[in-house]
């Protein structure tokens, strides 16, 4: 069995916790480990990591790294999609990947699973799994379902028939309903809602595509060198539209363990440990006289006075207050951030890089400071700027810098001066982490003021 983890996707639902350059499956929200990290470790009592496939893009490829160190399991597979096309063509891609990248046969298994939902027990969950393995074997698409415990309007449904096996024979699958639609769904005992978990043999994937969707069956019948040149050519569909809800070979499997997928601040709040009065608190957070409210600070001190049902989520650029059961809405204000040309729909304060990461500290008319991180060994790209000076301090480790022609060391408690339209380098030679702080100057000082000449991580 070979298992694909799709981790490509920007969500905007915890905003603003999430970002399109920080999305969900990055974030660390019940513990040590981000969600990734947490779907990569829940299926080594499976597989080796090398039977793991990671699908994502450029964007979050040192992202998926890092998680991949954390989680010690470094020989799992990064896939690169070229552009993002949802679901289908991903797995596809992935399929394809696994024929002739990985020499697995047509009978090999692909267990497909999304990168950013909780689910425990572990042990109870491998036994899911390894349930579905066994439908799959038949010769089904194995889709994995979860029994509703409340009229939830922001999943899809799958209506169960009659019994197959140990799951159960597709009826239907639903759109997200409307409340009351829910609350029938929820009655009437045979409806569940999609995970988004599936399993199949490449060969019955193949077979379903060929079916219900030529155009992506096609392209990965060019093979993998010819699915990436083509991969623009790829309709955007996920594979519920694409096969799920066309196919006669579909099962259903309810899940035994507990699985949330925290697709809202409300999801969020029924997954965290509470207080006597039903508060989910994290952070430096006073919740005076409140009741059943959720309170996550990251950077400042937050005092709440007599709040009920409320959600209050901070970062160090955003405060987002919502009444419990409407945090779906999210989405909205995300795209009225986007309408409004707002960053912060985007961006947090601090932004990954292949090399480390910066923190923006503070900007006006003219300047911007920035803290940055440069981990152990690691590159900046050869660049330089149109529209602005650079100062460096450095705060920790030692730096070797290039300006123009002249290379140095910089040690803590140093500095330099990186004039305009002057190419420059900055390297990490040490074990440490190396810490400066940034000050620029110039009447432009947008990310995109970068002229790169050579890189390490292949920007140029």
């Amino acid at each position: 069995m070979k298992v694909i983890i799709l981790a490509g996707g920007g969500g905007s639902r915890l905003f603003p916790l999430s970002r399109k350059l920080f999305p969900k499956q990055f974030l660390k929200l019940n513990g040590e480990r981000s969600l990734l990290a947490q779907t990569i470790v829940r299926f080594l009592p499976l597989v080796k990591p090398s039977d793991m496939v990671v699908v994502t893009n450029q964007e979050y490829v040192h992202l998926v790294r890092t998680e991949l160190l954390a989680a010690k399991t470094q020989e799992a597979h990064i896939l690169l999609e070229p552009v993002g096309r949802n679901t289908a063509p991903a797995v596809a891609f992935a399929a394809t990947y696994c024929l002739e990248q990985l020499g697995c046969e047509p009978d090999e298994i692909l267990y497909v699973t999304p990168s950013d939902h909780i689910i425990c027990p572990v042990e109870t969950f491998t036994t899911n799994v390894r349930q579905a393995i066994g439908l799959a074997k038949l010769g089904k698409i194995v889709t994995l379902g979860i029994k509703p415990n409340h009229p939830e309007t922001g999943y899809g449904y799958i209506q169960a028939g009659k019994a197959f096996d140990v799951g159960f024979v597709v009826q239907s699958f639903r759109e997200k309903p409307d409340k009351e639609t829910a609350e029938e769904y929820l009655a009437a005992g045979n409806y569940y809602w999609n995970s988004g978990m599936f399993a199949f043999t490449i060969q019955c994937l193949m077979g379903e595509l060929r079916a219900h969707q030529p155009e992506v069956y096609g392209l990965a019948e060019s093979g993998l060198e010819g699915m990436t040149a083509k991969f623009t050519q790829m309709p955007s569909i996920s594979i519920d539209y694409a096969i799920a809800e066309k196919s006669r070979e579909l099962v259903m499997l309810p899940i035994t363990a507990e699985w949330n997928d925290i697709g809202s601040w409300d999801a969020i709040y029924d997954v965290l440990d509470k207080d006597s009065d039903g508060n989910a608190v994290k952070g430096d957070c006073i919740p005076l006289e409140c009741s059943n409210t959720l309170m996550l600070g990251h950077s400042r001190l937050i005092a709440g006075i007599g709040l009920e049902d409320v959600l209050v989520v901070e970062t160090d650029d955003v405060i987002v207050v919502a009444k419990k059961g409407e945090s779906q809405k999210v989405k909205d204000l995300v795209c009225e951030l986007k309408l409004r040309g707002r960053i912060e729909a985007d961006e947090h304060t601090t932004v990954y890089r292949p090399w480390g990461f910066y923190t923006v500290l503070g900007s006006g008319l003219g300047y911007k400071m920035k803290k940055i991180v440069v981990n152990p060994g690691e590159t900046l790209s050869l660049q330089m700027h149109y529209h602005r000076s650079e100062h460096w301090i450095v705060t920790g480790g030692t730096a070797k810098v290039t300006i123009g022609d002249v290379e140095q060391m910089v040690h803590e408690n140093e500095s330099v001066f990186v004039p305009q339209t002057t190419k420059h380098r900055l390297e990490n030679p040490g074990k440490l982490p190396l810490q400066i702080i940034e000050v620029q100057n110039g009447s432009y000082l947008g990310e995109d003021d970068i002229v790169r000449f050579n890189d390490q991580y292949g920007r140029v």
